[in-house]
């Protein structure tokens, strides 16, 4: 009998808490400098992604090189009772306020709302893989939703060990275009 979204989401996590921190940030580092030759990521003006929580990978260190590259920045605001997300423009870490379960999103009144159409890459969470790029993702359902009307660039970072075979699917589900692991770049398209 095939595992449940929920057991893959629950044994995933358990195996990412299980990394030492020392192999996390060694880890963490040969994704981020895979992310960086990635040709999508140095022609993007604008980037869209997520402020990483505690055991994700670190985007914060994105968020800077990219601020440094000068390219633009945009995360997500979740808004639980339409499960829709928007994205807003992010120049400056106090433009962050801590919101359910210590997510940090863009304070509303502090940011500019980033249309979808000028996200030139989208870097799309998850915590499984398949080489065909469906995922499994938090549970929320909020990038599938955003990625019905999202038209360009996606990725996802993982690490090597959270890229499965095949993993179930529905029929909403949109693959993302590429996979940058700790071991390598995986092109779907």
């Amino acid at each position: 009998m095939m595992q449940s979204k929920h057991e893959w989401r629950t044994n995933m996590k358990l195996k990412i808490n299980e990394i030492r921190p020392e192999e996390k940030a060694l880890l963490d580092q040969q994704i981020l400098n895979r992310l960086y030759t990635y040709e999508p990521y140095n022609t993007a003006e604008t980037i869209g992604l997520t402020v990483a929580m505690k055991g994700e990978i670190n985007t914060k260190e994105i968020i800077e090189k990219a601020w440094t590259d000068g390219k633009r920045v945009a995360v997500p605001k979740c808004n639980p009772k339409t499960k829709q997300m928007t994205f807003h423009y992010l120049t400056e870490w106090d433009q962050l306020e801590k919101v359910y379960f210590g997510l940090e999103e863009p304070h509303p009144d502090k940011t500019a709302l980033c249309p979808s159409v000028e996200i030139d890459l989208l870097l799309v969470p998850g915590l499984i893989f398949d080489r065909h790029g469906f995922r499994i993702g938090f549970g929320g359902g909020y990038y599938d939703r955003y990625l019905k009307r999202y038209t360009n660039s996606t990725v996802s970072l993982a690490y090597e060990f959270q890229l499965v075979e095949k993993v179930p699917t529905e029929t909403f589900d949109l693959p993302v275009q590429a996979i940058i692991t700790n071991d390598r770049i995986v092109n779907i398209v």
